[in-house]
């Protein structure tokens, strides 16, 4: 007799733990998919091309007029001040 109330009791420890478990695996899949649909739209948006005319835009066609001009320090600051700015 005390060996069936120990299987019972063993049984539905086991029965109550199937539920959790599976919602568990599914919590992480659940944020796996997420995790995905996040990373590709940052790629999304790293891909486009900035605006023209947006501040980002120009700090990229400064940044190439510093660098063939071959600016450095204060001289590079200065430029790219003026640059950004006009």
């Amino acid at each position: 007799m005390k060996s069936r109330f120990t299987l019972a009791i063993a049984l539905a420890a086991i029965l109550f733990t199937l539920p959790a478990a599976a919602n568990d695996g599914d919590t992480k899949a659940h944020h796996a998919r997420e995790a995905k649909a996040a990373a590709h739209e940052h790629d999304k948006d790293a891909k486009d091309p900035p605006a023209e005319g947006s501040q980002q835009h120009k700090m990229k066609v400064c940044n190439v007029e510093a660098g063939k001009k071959n600016l450095k320090g204060d001289e590079r600051r200065s430029f790219m001040s003026s640059c950004l700015k006009g």
